[in-house]
């Protein structure tokens, strides 16, 4: 356990608490929580969540404009459900992701568990996709992935990463029901 591993936790519990309460603020401390994670990863030999973390400030940078501006008449976004055509498209682009991704882990590199990290880090990605759209089947796509990660990280024994993916499993639960009420009461975040 590194200090950079502990501060990563702190950070990643407050950014999901915040995304789950639908605070904008939450898209900044995600900043924070990936960059630590970067490194953290890095020294675990997981470089798909390493290279995904990288991916994710993109995406957490995207996720805060768009919750201010990517709703109607330039505001901010509501909750609404994925339209079909896009969670066909996510799945098939989430299994093709983790398959390729798989494959050049297995045979370029040295990383650990190239299969399972590969999958994880592929919908990892459509998760997050999802959730910068607020689209409240993302909880969802977060429950699974969050699992499977939760034994990846005991295997390598990052056991407060365990612990914190853990944490963001129940912050999941907790997202499908807060965002299912935003969603039929019609509020807005």
């Amino acid at each position: 356990m590194s200090a950079w591993e502990i501060a990563g936790v702190v950070f990643g519990i407050a950014s999901v608490w915040l995304i789950v309460k639908e605070s904008v603020w939450g898209w900044p401390t995600g900043l924070v929580n990936v960059g630590l994670f970067i490194v953290v990863f890095w020294k675990a030999r997981l470089y798909a969540d390493m290279g995904l973390q990288v991916v994710y400030v993109v995406l957490c940078l995207y996720g805060w404009w768009a919750w201010r501006h990517g709703g109607k008449l330039d505001g901010s976004l509501s909750v609404t459900r994925t339209p079909r055509r896009a969670l066909w498209l996510l799945g098939a682009g989430g299994a093709a992701g983790a398959g390729v991704l798989g494959l050049v882990l297995h045979g370029q590199t040295d990383a650990s568990l190239p299969f399972w990290d590969s999958t994880t880090t592929s919908f990892s990605l459509v998760a997050q996709w999802m959730q910068t759209r607020k689209w409240l089947e993302n909880w969802w796509v977060w429950i699974a992935v969050d699992a499977v990660y939760i034994g990846i990280y005991m295997a390598k024994h990052l056991f407060l990463t365990a612990g914190l993916y853990a944490i963001f499993l129940g912050l999941a639960i907790q997202g499908v029901r807060s965002w299912r009420h935003s969603l039929t009461s019609g509020a807005d975040g």
